[in-house]
């Protein structure tokens, strides 16, 4: 039976995700990587949204990854599996980047005045496009990375640890949190630092290892008032802790409460969905249909409205923030409805293979 509470928590995490990405555009924090403060308010304390919603919006991701990466796997083999998680993580990481994402990467370099000092030949110039169109594609690419190496590690493990790991209490899974904390201090990478191996990594392989098994999850479920409400204690905290400081670098991404509101926020949204959103309609079919496209292609709309019309300053501020978010949305659907349906685009852009017809 299909865990439905797995796939509404990816769409909604990646409704979120375009909701965060209009805050961070415009954000007055020092987070570099979009156009910055556009207001002239001496604080903006609504980027308090920014300190709420990242520490756990991509550990959850991951997490959420780790439980199906092991769903998936006790249906097909792992030579199967790989092969799909190259076509549909790996290709668009890749190809993608020289297809269709250098556009990402044209807007990137012009919001950071890049261009302006730019010169070099025209081969040069579209290859850092493409590696500067990255955006929000490095997921994909790390979740490549780490389903390679867990392939790697069962063979060597044979559900030993898998098995060992379903006995764990609600004492183990809330003191998991000091490893992930241990976790998130080394590979991570310089300069481009969403590339955090060793935390992201470990949340993933316990995702795999520890939530795929229903009676981790009935834990979860059975705890959720208490998680939830640490959550909130701890991202209370972290707020009034960090607020005005760069959240998603060292020192701050890589400090005991930001692991620990990470950790309890991510076991706090799984249970949660396991006990109340574990069930699917017409409207989270077509949302979780769409999700990954609405991922890939959402920040190309929040970036252009930034460049041609915030930067510029023809919108007023509020106004520039809620074009930005119309759109994400928009051009997030539209583009996933138009290159799904182009051929070689859907399958290097968004790693959809072509459909075979069975006469």
């Amino acid at each position: 039976m299909r865990k439905r509470y797995l796939d509404n928590i990816r769409w909604a995490v990646v409704v979120v995700v375009v909701v965060y990405h209009v805050f961070y555009m415009y954000n007055a924090e020092g987070v570099l990587g979009g156009l910055g403060k556009i207001t002239k308010l001496d604080v903006q304390y609504y980027d308090l949204f920014l300190y709420i919603v990242y520490p756990w919006l991509m550990p959850v991701l991951f997490l959420v990854s780790g439980v199906c990466t092991r769903l998936a796997l006790e249906k097909m083999p792992d030579r199967e599996y790989f092969k799909s998680r190259t076509t549909k993580l790996l290709v668009p990481g890749t190809v993608g980047l020289f297809v269709f994402q250098f556009i990402q990467g044209w807007i990137s370099i012009k919001l950071g005045g890049g261009f302006d000092t730019m010169e070099v030949p025209g081969a040069v110039k579209y290859l850092i496009m493409a590696l500067s169109g990255q955006g929000v594609l490095w997921y994909i690419q790390l979740l490549w990375v780490l389903t390679a190496l867990l392939l790697l590690i069962r063979k060597l493990e044979k559900d030993r640890l898998w098995t060992r790991c379903g006995r764990i209490g609600i004492a183990g899974i809330a003191l998991l949190a000091l490893p992930v904390w241990g976790a998130a201090q080394v590979l991570n990478t310089p300069v481009v630092v969403v590339y955090r191996f060793g935390f992201y990594g470990l949340v993933f392989l316990l995702g795999y290892f520890v939530f795929s098994h229903d009676e981790t999850i009935e834990l979860l479920k059975r705890y959720f008032i208490p998680l939830l409400l640490a959550a909130v204690a701890l991202g209370i905290a972290f707020c009034a802790v960090y607020f005005g400081q760069n959240y998603a670098d060292a020192p701050v991404n890589r400090t005991p409460l930001f692991v620990a509101y990470a950790w309890f926020g991510s076991l706090a949204i799984l249970g949660g969905a396991a006990k109340y959103a574990d069930l699917e309609t017409a409207f989270t079919r077509w949302m979780g249909a769409r999700s990954f496209g609405l991922y890939v292609f959402h920040y190309l709309g929040v970036s252009a409205v930034a460049l041609f019309l915030a930067k510029p300053g023809l919108v007023p501020p509020a106004l520039a923030y809620l074009l930005s978010l119309i759109a994400g949305f928009a051009v997030g659907y539209l583009l996933n409805a138009l290159i799904s349906r182009l051929p070689f685009f859907r399958w290097a852009v968004l790693g959809i293979k072509k459909e075979r017809k069975h006469v």
